[in-house]
């Protein structure tokens, strides 16, 4: 009973998690910043807050790794991940919250295509239906959207280039599961801040917060989003199913998508409302498939 009750806790924490980070694309959205200086503060903003639950946690400052690859691995994932927000900010000004989102949560379809590639592990049965299911509703919701019929179907590319990246990130992440989760976190904030200072600078636009709103904004996008969304999902994600784990991690396009038609009344058609299921669905299937293959190689 006791571990059926902690499991419950476990997936509580993660479905909270990806909740929280499903407000990242809204606080985007209400930002007068370029979208490439976005990134840059919400991890600039979140290093400050990493060192004070570090210390309340472990009662030091300093983040100590088992393997000082650790830190090397953790700068490639953080550039591949500048690379996906970068992207997927930018789509932001040009497609839906809603297509951003569910596009570039169709992640776990590269990270098992990227391990078949470059580790040269199995697709698992499952795979390729899970690929078909994904993108069939992908296809779906760009084509039904409003953003096909004005033409503004770059914006949704650029998502699927961001997912890529973010598969990158992912895959880099998941040979990093015996170090402790706030470390990685840390290590891959502090390196994707450097990151994105290139585009920021490079990029143009409003760069400075010019209110106290528009801080407010950069700071709830740091706590909530990459502060304690990615710590609940990295602490939970190994302690239940992968099926129970799937689940939770599609709060995150669920809870942008419901807030975008509420704020910006990003209203979805109903022929968008069937594929947006159907590409969840696939994601589903494919986070679960990838998660029981890489449990089955440990």
């Amino acid at each position: 009973m006791e571990s059926n009750f902690q499991r419950t806790n476990y997936f509580i924490l993660l479905a909270f998690g990806a909740m929280l980070i499903g407000f990242a694309p809204i606080f985007v959205e209400l930002s007068s910043l370029s979208p490439f200086a976005i990134g840059f503060y919400r991890m600039f903003l979140t290093i400050p807050f990493l060192f004070a639950v570090n210390y309340a946690v472990n009662k030091r400052f300093s983040f100590k790794v088992n393997n000082k690859r650790t830190i090397l691995y953790a700068a490639f994932a953080s550039l591949a991940f500048t690379t996906d927000l970068t992207l997927w900010h930018f789509s932001m000004t040009i497609t839906s919250i809603s297509n951003a989102t569910i596009i570039v949560n169709s992640a776990p379809i590269f990270v098992a295509i990227l391990s078949f590639i470059i580790f040269k592990e199995k697709l698992s049965k499952g795979f390729l239906l899970s690929f078909v299911i994904t993108y069939a509703g992908i296809i779906g919701l760009i084509y039904f959207s409003n953003n096909y019929i004005n033409g503004k179907v770059l914006g949704d590319i650029l998502c699927l280039v961001a997912a890529f990246f973010y598969g990158i990130y992912l895959l880099i992440i998941a040979k990093l599961g015996k170090e402790n989760s706030l470390n990685i976190i840390f290590y891959t904030t502090f390196f994707c801040c450097i990151f994105s200072v290139i585009p920021m600078v490079v990029g143009g636009g409003i760069i400075f917060p010019t209110s106290n709103t528009e801080w407010l904004n950069l700071i709830l996008l740091a706590i909530l989003c990459q502060l304690g969304g990615q710590y609940f999902i990295t602490h939970a994600i190994g302690k239940i199913s992968a099926s129970s784990g799937s689940i939770g991690l599609l709060m995150q396009p669920i809870t942008a998508t419901i807030l975008a038609a509420i704020i910006f009344n990003q209203i979805l058609n109903t022929a968008q409302i069937i594929f947006v299921f159907v590409a969840m669905f696939g994601i589903y299937l494919a986070r679960i498939n990838l998660s029981n293959t890489q449990r089955n190689q440990t």
